[in-house]
């Protein structure tokens, strides 16, 4: 049962799980401080369309799913600015476009949908090396980027106003956090799936600020809670045979339960 941990497969979904446990909630934070969570569920209805499309046309499905991902994230931004008092309307019109795409290339190709599905549910386990250096390509950007304009970042996230009043280039900045989520989710949803992609998002950054006291600190607890849960959810989905990435994930949920429960009892 152990000579799991030896084989190819496994070990290059260990490599793609860190690194986007890495990713994710690095990400994640400024998406939950900004209030647009559900942007992940958003860009990767948009992917798995992308997917099918590669799929049909055969042409690297996670390649052309990361063109559709961003592509996404451009018209999620201009969106926003035309709708600025009803942010969340643009990541509704375009999921709505997203699942309406993947509707129709899933009726285009139907022998390909089993293809697909594995898309929609996660299949680390089938990762190659091409999706290895496409997320590690990804992971580079994505902390370089979040490196060079942290402070900008964390500005942004807590007062946009401020952050256009102070001189930033806030256009160019909320262009940056979209894009960045896009290749994450992107990425992403081969290793935990489509449908489960923003509980990687989200999750470590929720439980990370109810201990944190400083965003600092909740940026980087956030990144351990998450590479925790990937690496004990693999090794556990790989022993008992489970689905790896709902495995990550109701591990999440777990960690956030018990996060509650300790804090309740935890005097204020």
């Amino acid at each position: 049962m152990l000579e799991i941990f030896f084989s190819d497969f496994f070990q290059r979904a260990l490599v793609g799980g860190i690194l986007i446990g890495l990713t994710a909630p690095l990400i994640g934070t400024f998406l939950v401080l900004r209030r647009l969570s559900m942007i992940g569920d958003t860009i990767a209805h948009v992917t798995i369309a992308g997917v099918a499309l590669g799929f049909l046309i055969e042409v690297y499905p996670l390649g052309v799913g990361l063109v559709f991902a961003v592509l996404a994230s451009f018209a999620i931004e201009k969106l926003r600015k035309a709708y600025k008092s009803y942010a969340e309307l643009s990541i509704a019109i375009i999921m709505s476009g997203g699942v309406a795409l993947a509707s129709l290339f899933f009726t285009l190709g139907m022998g390909y949908n089993t293809d697909v599905m594995s898309y929609l549910f996660g299949s680390i386990y089938t990762l190659d090396t091409m999706d290895l250096y496409v997320v590690g390509g990804v992971t580079v950007i994505v902390v370089l980027v979040i490196t060079l304009f942290f402070k900008e970042f964390f500005v942004l996230s807590f007062e946009e106003d401020a952050a256009s009043v102070s001189g930033l280039p806030v256009k160019l900045l909320n262009m940056l956090i979209t894009i960045l989520t896009a290749l994450v989710v992107s990425t992403a949803i081969k290793i935990v799936g489509a449908l489960l992609v923003s509980a990687l998002l989200t999750i470590p950054v929720a439980i990370s600020l109810l201990i944190a006291r400083s965003f600092k600190t909740s940026v980087i607890l956030s990144v351990v809670i998450a590479e925790t849960a990937v690496v004990i959810g693999l090794m556990v989905a790989g022993i008992w045979n489970l689905a790896p990435g709902a495995t990550i994930v109701l591990l999440l949920i777990a960690m956030l339960i018990m996060t509650m429960i300790g804090k309740k009892g935890l005097p204020n």
